[in-house]
């Protein structure tokens, strides 16, 4: 795959590249307008106007809950784990429960908010699942990776050290992953990932 710089079809700037390093760092396949607002620290109005341009580019596309990468993005993206903004460390790697459905746990957790923690987006490969969300204050980020039994959590510090704000973080997304999996057949009733409001989703 060339690097989207390199396409003579596609002319962005500055801004809209910074949704790009974090599309390519991240290997987002999907993502929320309010998670890549604090990812990226941008205005609401700026992004809304970097969305727009890569919509016209189709890089991205609107989905019912929130955006989508294009296959046409994902062929001109160049996917690579980058680390430009700020360590990772593993903070929980454990066992996940015998006989519970991957599936409607992720389905459970998948958009959603809770405490601090707002949704990003979720990346799906041959043998992972990640789903990733970003404080409110965007100063961390949280990766739950679920990969055949195993559950890793990782967190990247994205503004200066903030540890222990990772590891709370880190201990409440733990809760609400225990929750999903006790209560397989049930929605877990937290906070809309993308509620109703003026701001484009």
């Amino acid at each position: 795959m060339k690097p989207i710089v390199e396409s003579d079809a596609i002319s962005l700037n500055e801004r809209d590249m910074g949704v790009l390093r974090v599309l390519e760092e991240e290997d987002l396949s999907t993502f929320s307008f309010e998670g890549m607002k604090r990812r990226i620290g941008s205005h609401p109005e700026t992004l809304s106007r970097v969305l727009g341009r890569l919509e016209e580019q189709n890089i991205v596309e609107r989905a019912q809950d929130g955006y989508r990468v294009t296959e046409a993005g994902r062929e001109q993206l160049q996917i690579h784990p980058i680390e430009t903004a700020g360590e990772r460390l593993t903070l929980l790697k454990t066992m996940l429960p015998p006989g519970g459905s991957l599936q409607s746990v992720y389905s459970n957790l998948r958009g959603r908010w809770f405490g601090n923690l707002r949704w990003l987006g979720d990346s799906q490969g041959a043998s992972e699942a990640v789903m990733k969300w970003v404080t409110d204050d965007g100063k961390v980020q949280l990766d739950a990776k679920f990969a055949l039994n195993e559950l890793t959590v990782e967190a990247r510090l994205l503004h200066g050290r903030e540890l222990a704000s990772a590891v709370r973080a880190t201990h409440q997304l733990l809760a609400h992953i225990s929750r999903a999996y006790a209560q397989p057949n049930k929605r877990i009733l937290l906070y809309e990932a993308f509620p109703t409001s003026s701001t484009p989703n």
